[in-house]
């Protein structure tokens, strides 16, 4: 399936520390539903199916419901809304999206109690929001797709947070590592943790889905750090399509993240994985350099 991701709006409810939007939430004006429309009408021409509505939160937008709508109409198949969850906390919205025709929902709890999630989010109250909103989203029929930010003050908490999204009935759960622009660039030096020192505890996080036999991923993880774990890296599944972004169009997002938003290095050449892989954000080598990444060797018995 190909899927386009349209930003609609960059405002939100949340202030997140790690935010990739930065000071986008005050400085672009939210998508109006004939600019919408146009994005959806001429990705449909070209054999997209899939849409995720995201921002900023899209459920401040009020025209989602009828950009859900219109999607629908124009025969897209898959309707996700890629949301902090909040909203969704109401049974009467969460009714209208259904009615609308989305799908699926991608709800984002950062830490398994309120104490940590509010902190991360700088949003009191929001922790109770966003669980009370997966109960009403899964109450709705929603498929339901989490997103999790992995940063210094929540890796230690993952194990812990995959119990509380699976007890929650997460159909699916993704652990992102920190993508380091926006909010958190500037926040960097407190937020990003060495990938290597995440890694056992997001490790131990994904040991509880594959118990549980739900399906659970890592995202901007190479796979040289994915050992015994690479059925669960994230690039490997996510759809192909274009983004509409502030400004900015780009036809195939995955081509964009493999030939300029990820680094690799001369040595990945030589790795197991190097056809696969996209390797890390390139500001996380700016910041942390190449040490933790090591070409896995070919498969014994298999030439590179």
């Amino acid at each position: 399936m190909k899927r386009i991701d349209i930003k609609i709006g960059f405002a939100c409810n949340n202030l997140c520390d790690f935010c990739a939007q930065g000071h986008k939430r005050s400085d672009i004006r939210p998508r109006t539903p004939a600019e919408i429309k146009k994005l959806l009408a001429g990705a449909a021409k070209k054999g997209v199916t899939g849409v995720v509505f995201t921002g900023g939160e899209p459920t401040l937008h009020p025209w989602l419901p009828g950009a859900a709508a219109e999607a629908r109409r124009l025969g897209y198949a898959c309707v996700q809304v890629q949301t902090n969850g909040r909203r969704l906390a109401s049974a009467e919205y969460c009714a209208e999206l259904k009615e609308a025709g989305v799908t699926e929902v991608s709800p984002a709890l950062h830490g398994s109690t309120a104490a940590l999630h509010d902190r991360l989010t700088r949003a009191p109250g929001s922790f109770a929001q966003t669980v009370a909103g997966i109960r009403r989203a899964k109450a709705a029929g929603f498929r339901i797709l989490t997103n999790t930010v992995v940063n210094s003050l929540n890796y230690r908490d993952l194990p812990a947070l995959a119990r509380l999204l699976i007890y929650l009935g997460a159909d699916q759960y993704q652990l992102a590592f920190v993508h380091v622009i926006g909010t958190a660039w500037e926040k960097r030096f407190e937020i990003v943790p060495r990938k290597s020192d995440a890694l056992p505890y997001m490790k131990k996080a994904l040991d509880e889905g594959i118990r549980a036999g739900v399906p659970c991923y890592t995202e901007a993880v190479p796979y040289c750090l994915m050992k015994g774990y690479e059925r669960c890296v994230a690039e490997a599944i996510i759809p192909e399509g274009p983004v509409a972004d502030a400004g900015l169009y780009l036809e195939n997002y995955a081509d964009y993240r493999r030939n300029s938003g990820k680094a690799k290095r001369a040595d990945c050449r030589r790795c197991r994985w190097d056809a696969r892989c996209e390797g890390p954000w390139h500001e996380y080598p700016e910041l942390y350099g190449w040490d933790e990444f090591r070409p896995v060797p070919p498969a014994r018995g298999r030439k590179k």
